[in-house]
């Protein structure tokens, strides 16, 4: 019988190609974070939907989410569009 033979192997999963992104937008004179987050599977056991990949402001320990995020998505437009985001939720 071989070395190891018998035993359960564990199986370990595997690393996601999800990269993070960050962008920082200025708007009235005060610097916004944003991150993108991947998407998470749907959990029916805990009544979970599945969700996709985002945009989420980042402030105080805390994170709300923005928009979905598009993938291959310029950049120049990502920060208009962020912007403009900022400029209809902060008055």
């Amino acid at each position: 019988m071989r070395a190891g033979a018998g035993r359960e192997r564990t199986v370990r999963p595997r690393l996601g190609t999800y990269r993070v992104q960050q962008r920082q937008i200025i708007y009235r004179s005060k610097a916004y974070q944003f991150v993108s987050y991947d998407g998470l599977p749907a959990d029916a056991a805990r009544g979970h939907t599945a969700s996709s990949a985002a945009w989420f402001l980042m402030s105080a320990g805390k994170r709300w989410e923005v928009m979905p995020q598009l993938v291959g998505q310029d950049e120049m437009e990502l920060d208009r569009t962020l912007l403009d985001w900022l400029k209809q939720t902060i008055r």
